[in-house]
């Protein structure tokens, strides 16, 4: 039994839950696909996966073994690629988490311009604002626009986005025009599901957070802003949101004499994974582009 190749079928298994859409993709008869998880559980002398007729879940056995697979058929393939270092052409598949929103809007048209460039690898991408554990799910790469970072995470940052608080002509018009972010208090707020009932500004350089009452929340910020640009509200929002409303005059901006903290961009990285020559090259790439004017790092 070649155990690497078992390794590898074993996680594939264990990712898509079922042995027959594991044939499907190799083009082999399921039998094959059971018969090398058979020999594996024979060979390490447990049960790896508890089967039935509808289901096909992990023991415990099981799902602490595919972590150690994941790790090392990892670093076997960064063994092999980077042999040939930087003059290796990148290839193979990387799976990457990307933000709803500005995965949408500023990423998806850089990882087309990639996708051309590099013709033999192969991009997943996963549009989600779910935060994701890398390793369990088995995610090569997760962009992440974020404020705070959580303990353990590995990263580097790509570049920073500046928010902005804005509201539409009419609203303004009947609700008069905040000249302090005290003021916020006194009027509707739309805010982001994720974040708590306060906003950070900067006063005479020093930190202030100013506590608002939301009229509605939601966890997609385009949404927020077209509520604002309806009249409903105020709201805080990434540039890379509010753009396209401020150009049409849908939005004005409010505030700007109060600068708010910036939300950084960074590349996510699993924290046990040697890091494949292709996605060092992908997370290189995104880095050129995304620290432009405004979005520095």
């Amino acid at each position: 039994m070649d155990r690497l190749a078992a390794m590898h079928l074993f996680v594939r298994v264990a990712e898509l839950g079922s042995f027959s859409a594991v044939a499907q993709q190799m083009g082999v008869a399921r039998s094959v696909v059971t018969r090398q998880i058979a020999a594996l559980e024979s060979h390490l002398a447990c049960k790896l996966m508890a089967r039935s007729t509808r289901s096909l879940t992990l023991t415990s056995a099981g799902a602490a073994y595919l972590e150690k697979c994941r790790v090392i058929l990892n670093l076997v393939e960064a063994a092999e690629t980077d042999i040939a270092s930087e003059q290796h052409t990148p290839r193979g598949a990387i799976r990457i988490s990307l933000p709803f929103s500005f995965g949408l809007k500023r990423l998806a048209p850089l990882l087309l311009v990639f996708a051309r460039q590099y013709p033999e690898v192969t991009l997943d991408m996963d549009y989600s604002d779910r935060r994701m554990n890398l390793i369990e799910e088995g995610i090569d790469l997760s962009i992440r626009v974020t404020r705070q970072l959580a303990a353990g995470d590995v990263v580097r940052k790509l570049g920073a986005c500046r928010m902005q608080m804005v509201a539409s002509p009419d609203y303004l018009a009947r609700h008069g025009r905040p000249l302090h972010p005290q003021e916020l208090a006194h009027h509707a707020f739309l805010g982001y599901t994720l974040s708590n009932s306060t906003v950070a500004f900067e006063v005479n350089g020093q930190p202030l957070q100013v506590a608002v009452r939301s009229r509605l929340t939601a966890n997609n910020g385009a949404v927020l802003t077209e509520a604002a640009a309806q009249g409903m509200g105020i709201t805080c929002q990434p540039e890379f949101i509010i753009d396209d409303f401020l150009q049409a005059g849908r939005v004005e901006e409010i505030l700007a004499d109060y600068p708010m903290p910036a939300l950084g961009i960074y590349a996510m990285l699993p924290g046990n994974k040697q890091i494949p020559h292709r996605v060092r090259v992908l997370v290189n790439f995104l880095a050129e582009h995304l620290a432009g004017p405004g979005s520095a790092p």
